[in-house]
Formats: structure tokens, sequence, C-alpha cells
């Protein structure tokens, strides 16, 4: 059975995105996280399985990949390579199979991921897109709670 998954420019939504750059330029890795945190919660609403692919740093030897506690993966390419590439080639490998989404900025990501079978939104659609399914979220609470 197919599955959706949304796999997402990491960094290119950090800088994209207001409030995650400004934190970025004092702290990164809480700018990393608290994307990964907003990404976690548009996971739990939404049908996508998603994936954050951020651009690894010097210091990288292999390709890394994690999880985050509620299930978003987590890439980091080896040294000298980019999020880029590894987008392009979750893209290749998966599309045939599965529905893919990618969101980013950048616009030879998104015109490699549409060439290999994918759909793409810019990252100002996710982040509306993560704030509708916010706001859902809390009138269904606010529902359940007045019963």
């Amino acid at each position: 059975m197919a599955r959706e998954f949304l796999i997402v420019d990491a960094h290119n939504a950090i800088f994209a995105h207001r409030e995650l750059a400004e934190i970025h330029r004092r702290a990164p890795t809480a700018a990393r996280e608290q994307l990964v945190r907003l990404l976690e919660a548009y996971q739990d609403s939404s049908n996508f399985r998603i994936v954050a692919v951020f651009d690894g740093n010097a210091s990288s030897r292999t390709n890394s990949t994690q999880s985050s506690p509620a299930g978003i993966q987590i890439f980091y390419p080896q040294a000298g390579q980019s999020a880029d590439a590894i987008i392009e080639r979750l893209v290749v490998k998966y599309s045939s199979v599965h529905r893919i989404t990618v969101a980013s900025n950048d616009h030879l990501v998104r015109t490699a991921a549409i060439a290999a079978g994918a759909s793409t939104m810019d990252t100002e659609t996710l982040f509306n897109e993560i704030s509708v399914a916010r706001r859902d979220l809390d009138r269904s609470l606010e529902k359940l709670r007045r019963r």
C-alpha cells in the first residue's frame, strides 16, 4: 500500500521562517529541534510520514539517519554531500512506490523532485499547512473539553 511522505529541505525551511532563522543565528541546534517539533505535530495531524533532511557539517563522515521521538526520519548527509543530493536520491528511489511531496524553496530541488515523480510545495505553504493543522487540532480538543 502506497504511503504519503513529505520530505522537508530542513535548513531551507528554517531560513525561510523568520522565527526559526532568528533562533538559528543564536543557536542552530535549537532551531533544528524547534523545526522537528513543528514537523512532529504536523505528522500527528496529517496523512504524511515526514522526513527532514538537514545539511551536514564538515565533521560528518558518513550519512547519518535517526528518528525523532515522534518518529520523523532525520537525515544528515556525509561530508561533501548536500541535503539536496539526499532528497533527490530519496525521491528517485521511492516515488514509484509511494506518494512523495518535497517542501523546499530551492528551485533546483523542486525541479528535480518533479522530474522524478514527486509533488512539491514551497516552505510558506508548508508552514501555512502546519498552522492550519494546529488550529484544527486545537478546535477539536476544545470540542472534546466541552463535552
